[in-house]
C-alpha cells in the first residue's frame, strides 16, 4: 500500500505533539528544584505553584519534625520530615494526593491520625495546601515570591497566620509547649505585650529562638508582627 508524502508528513507530526506533550511525575526520591515559583501564601505575581519554601515546609517542621515525632533523632516510623529531601522519600506518591500516606493520615482519626494527640489538628487550608503542593508534583519551588507587605498587620489576616503556621504545632493543642498558647488570641496578645514574642523570633541572646527546629521567620513577617504590637497588638 503507498502512502501520499503529506499523510506521512501529517503522522510524524502528530506523533511529535504527542510525545512532546506528555508529563511524567518526578521519580520517587527525585528533587525538582524551582527557584522563583509559587506564591508563596498569595498575592505574589509569579507562577501559581505552591511554594514548599514558605508555605508547605513551615507546616512540616513545626507540627511534625518534634522530639519524639518525626525529627531526625526521633524519625518515628522512619519518617524525618525537617527537610524537602527527607519529606519526599517515604509517603508521597508525585502527583498523586490521595495517594500518599502521608496526606492520608491528616484525615484519620485516633492514634492513626496526624499529628496525634494532644497536638493540635492541622487546619483545612494547611490540610489543602499540602494536598495541592503534591499534585503539582511536590516540587521544590523555593526563592518565592511571598507576597507579604509589612503595612498589612491586622491579627485576623496576617499575624495569626503566621501563628498557625509557625508557632501552634508547638505552642497549641491541650498541652502547649512550655504552657505558652498562641491558637488564640488572648495567648498572642500575653507573648507580644511581655516582649516574649519579638525576644524569640528575632532570635534576640536570652530568649529561646522560635520557631524551633526551623527556619527563622522572614524579616517581613517579624516587622508584620512588631507593626502591630507598636500598634497596641489589637484583636482586629
Amino acid at each position: 500500500m503507498k502512502y501520499s508524502s503529506s499523510l506521512i508528513l501529517t503522522l510524524i507530526i502528530a506523533v511529535t505533539i504527542f510525545v512532546a506533550c506528555k508529563h511524567e511525575p518526578p521519580e520517587k526520591g527525585t528533587p525538582a528544584t524551582i527557584g522563583g515559583g509559587g506564591t508563596g501564601g498569595g498575592g505574589g505575581t509569579g507562577s501559581t505553584l505552591v511554594c514548599f519554601e514558605s508555605d508547605v515546609l513551615p507546616i512540616f517542621q513545626t507540627n511534625c519534625a518534634k522530639s519524639g515525632c518525626h525529627d531526625a533523632a526521633s524519625h518515628q516510623d522512619g519518617y524525618v520530615l525537617d527537610s524537602y529531601n527527607n519529606i519526599i522519600k517515604e509517603g508521597i506518591v508525585f502527583g498523586r494526593a490521595t495517594n500518599s500516606k502521608i496526606y492520608k493520615v491528616l484525615f484519620e482519626t485516633g492514634n492513626d491520625k496526624m499529628p496525634p494527640p494532644p497536638n493540635p489538628d492541622l487546619t483545612a487550608a494547611q490540610k489543602a495546601i499540602i494536598g495541592k503542593w503534591i499534585n503539582e508534583g511536590a516540587l521544590n519551588t523555593i526563592n518565592c515570591s511571598s507576597g507579604c507587605d509589612v503595612t498589612q498587620f491586622k491579627y485576623g489576616a496576617n499575624i495569626s497566620l503566621i501563628m498557625t503556621n509557625n508557632c501552634v504545632g508547638c505552642h497549641g493543642g491541650s498541652s502547649p509547649s512550655a504552657n505558652i498558647n498562641l491558637s488564640n488570641y488572648s495567648g498572642v496578645y500575653t507573648q507580644a505585650t511581655n516582649g516574649r514574642l519579638m525576644g524569640a523570633i528575632t532570635h534576640t541572646a536570652g530568649y529561646s529562638p522560635m520557631p524551633k527546629n526551623a527556619s527563622k521567620l522572614s524579616e517581613c513577617q517579624i516587622t508584620q508582627i512588631q507593626n502591630w504590637i507598636s500598634g497596641g497588638a489589637p484583636n482586629n
